[in-house]
């Protein structure tokens, strides 16, 4: 008795042990501002994404996106696929407990003794020698049991790194939302920008072709020579051209949107104009600390280096022997001739124990691989984290400088307009050269466009920010003023939160 104690205590004990290191997340240093803005507690990635893109149409399309996008109901069913897999995995570490049942029957002619299998030897029935016999047995097994004592961690190290991978998908499903919510906000922007392009070149071309209607006139009356009039016209073709090219990049950013959204190509509904995008009057970032927390990608890298600590646990432990306890209960029947013999009851208890011999040397190289691995994802998460904060401090500076380059370009598109009032005003006076005009028209046709692409800069800065901070993959929350279709709400499903 007091030997089995000893062997209980000794087990227990063991089993309390695991091998390999424990997870510990590495040293990165973070800061306590960022570089281009001064430290804040509030951060623009706090806002929810309906909160920061208030256009209606916007919203209707990421709920359209959040919902249908391919990438993200392939991002859930993975999360599936590594919850299931842990629940595998877990149960190793639970007794094994199975079933069966056999039967059989077989004919003997003469001789002096029938054979009952798993009898042990030959069984000499009265009456029965030298004659002929039949015989029929059936065995049901009905607890085969077995339970490895989990003595080193290897069990509990692989539910770990199983664990650690679920995680690691549930961050990758939060990362290919954020992903979406930025890339639809930057498509949407686009898309207006395009508009705007297009109305400001409808406009341009309009003001030519009003330009080399006089033209023909003046040049018929005498006025003007053929090459003034061969400017004009040259400049009508150029714009007709631009808007050739504008109208094209217009169908295929609606294209580029719905394929976001999981859907065929088809037109996109339009919201707000750019010009009157709500803009948010400042964009804190809140402090540096909050960026490992906040960020899917961030999470889902350190994850993965979890799981690929835990592996080395799982590969140090397979070097040592394995304890398993193994059982059975079962029953048996046997009839030969019509005379039954048992039924019997069969039961046994034994222990197992095996390890590595001859593979030793190679699980000792498994260990290293292992160990080499999660030094990679080691790595791998120190330059998430630098990309991290390179894109917050691009972001940042992009917000700052495009907002100082609008307000520049407002004053020059201003100066221009006056500048080609006067221009037109003077030749047509005869006081002024056509190329006064065409030099003006042009200059204040670019300087438009430019301030169109600048808008859209801006915006779109604001969504990188917004995303760089970890802000909008959170979709749980739908407000019912920020659900624009039923169509879309009935949609939203358990799939994407």
């Amino acid at each position: 008795m007091y030997r089995w104690s000893l062997l209980l205590l000794l087990v227990t004990v063991l089993a309390g042990c695991k091998m390999g290191p424990d997870y510990m997340r590495p040293d990165v240093p973070s800061g306590e501002s960022w570089r281009i803005a001064p430290a804040a507690t509030e951060s623009i990635a706090n806002l929810s994404w309906w909160e920061l893109l208030q256009d209606k149409e916007l919203q209707n399309v990421m709920q359209i996106a959040l919902t249908e996008n391919q990438d993200v109901r392939t991002a859930v069913a993975s999360v599936d696929q590594y919850r299931a897999q842990l629940v595998m995995t877990k149960w190793d570490l639970a007794p094994s407990l199975s079933y069966g049942a056999s039967a059989f029957m077989y004919h003997t002619t003469g001789g002096d003794a029938t054979t009952i299998p798993g009898g042990g030897g030959a069984i000499v029935l009265p009456g029965q020698a030298g004659k002929d016999s039949t015989t029929f047995s059936n065995t049901i097994g009905f607890g085969n049991l077995k339970w490895e004592l989990d003595l080193w961690g290897r069990l509990r190290r692989a539910v770990e790194a199983s664990e650690a991978q679920m995680f690691s998908q549930e961050e990758n499903q939060r990362t290919v939302i954020l992903s979406l919510v930025g890339s639809v906000g930057e498509a949407y922007f686009g898309l207006r920008s395009l508009d705007l392009q297009v109305d400001i070149t409808k406009r341009t071309l309009k003001s030519w072709e009003e330009s080399v209607r006089l033209s023909q006139l003046r040049y018929k009356q005498g006025y003007i020579p053929k090459l003034d009039l061969d400017r004009f016209e040259a400049e009508r073709a150029g714009t007709a051209a631009k808007l050739a090219d504008l109208e094209r990049q217009v169908v295929q950013k609606e294209n580029q949107l719905n394929a976001l959204m999981g859907r065929k190509p088809a037109a996109i509904t339009r919201g707000l104009p750019l010009t009157e995008q709500p803009m948010p009057p400042s964009v804190p970032a809140g402090l540096p600390s909050e960026l490992l927390q906040r960020r899917p990608d961030l999470q889902q890298a350190e994850q993965t280096l979890a799981a690929a600590t835990a592996n080395i646990g799982v590969a140090q432990a397979a070097r040592f022997p394995q304890l398993a306890l193994t059982g059975a209960v079962g029953g048996a029947n046997a009839n030969l001739s019509g005379t039954s013999i048992g039924p019997l009851f069969i039961q046994n208890v034994a222990a197992s124990l095996a390890g590595p011999l001859l593979n030793a040397s190679a699980l000792g190289y498994q260990v290293s691989v292992n160990e080499m691995k999660a030094r990679q994802a080691a790595l791998q998460y120190e330059k998430a984290v630098v990309n991290a904060f390179k894109e917050v401090e691009d972001a940042l500076i992009a917000v700052q400088k495009t907002r100082e380059q609008r307000e520049a370009q407002e004053q020059q598109v201003a100066a221009l307009q006056s500048a080609l009032k006067f221009a037109d005003q003077r030749y047509q006076g005869g006081r002024a050269s056509y190329l006064d005009v065409l030099t003006s028209q042009r200059s204040l046709f670019e300087a438009e466009l430019a301030l169109a692409r600048t808008l859209q800069t801006q915006l779109v800065s604001v969504v990188q920010l917004y995303t760089a901070l970890g802000g909008g993959w959170s979709v749980t929350e739908h407000p019912e003023q920020n659900l624009p279709d039923p169509r879309v709400q009935k949609n939203i499903s358990a799939r994407v939160q």
